[in-house]
């Protein structure tokens, strides 16, 4: 791909930016959040693997099984925001009968966008085998994810579950959803404000 304007890039992809009061909206997020963790029962932090940031929180189904699950991957450029802002999605999918996850992942610089990834392919593995206790049926599980989330969510449709784990079903994820999803990486590896924590390599645009 030919080098892309730098200004641009960060014109175009800096939402901060291209939406001044955003801290307005994060603010109406946390506020919205907390007020589901106040109206619906919830475990927090439950670990869904050893690494950092490896937590995840679920809103248990109201029925006691069978329940479908919907997991929720948030946004943020893979370097910022966390599962605690987006608990607010939980109450509409919680009021219809399902059991909703919503896992957070370590964010770049920490480690690198195909280490997210893997995180998340961690947390579904755990989402399949523990759905049940929560309510849900491990056979009924739906992906949604927003901006870089988005991204993440489609990965996972194209994992080769039972080479990650053995006795993991091929289709796994049965649906996904992605919301203003970025598929394509190498305008962003080439975005100044972004590359500077993201270090996207020319490789990892290709995964």
């Amino acid at each position: 791909m030919p080098k892309l304007n730098p200004r641009w890039l960060d014109r175009m992809y800096n939402n901060r930016a291209l939406v001044p009061d955003h801290a307005r909206h994060l603010g109406q997020w946390a506020e919205a959040s907390d007020d589901a963790r106040d109206a619906h029962s919830h475990q927090l932090d439950i670990a869904y693997g050893d690494g950092p940031m490896e937590t995840l929180d679920v809103f248990p189904a109201k029925v006691k099984k069978g329940a479908p699950v919907v997991v929720f991957i948030h946004g943020g450029y893979w370097r910022s925001l966390d599962k605690s802002d987006h608990a607010f999605i939980a109450p509409a999918f919680v009021n219809q009968g399902a059991c909703v996850v919503i896992p957070n992942y370590a964010l770049c610089p920490a480690i690198t966008l195909p280490q997210i990834v893997m995180q998340m392919v961690k947390a579904l593995a755990w989402t399949y085998r523990n759905a049940r206790k929560y309510g849900g049926n491990p056979n009924h599980i739906t992906v949604i994810g927003h901006s870089a989330g988005g991204h993440l969510a489609t990965m996972l449709l194209a994992c080769a579950w039972p080479v990650y784990a053995k006795g993991l079903p091929v289709d796994l994820v049965k649906n996904a959803l992605s919301i203003s999803g970025l598929y394509d990486l190498e305008p962003i590896r080439q975005t100044p404000f972004l590359q500077e924590s993201l270090k996207l390599t020319p490789e990892q645009v290709l995964l």
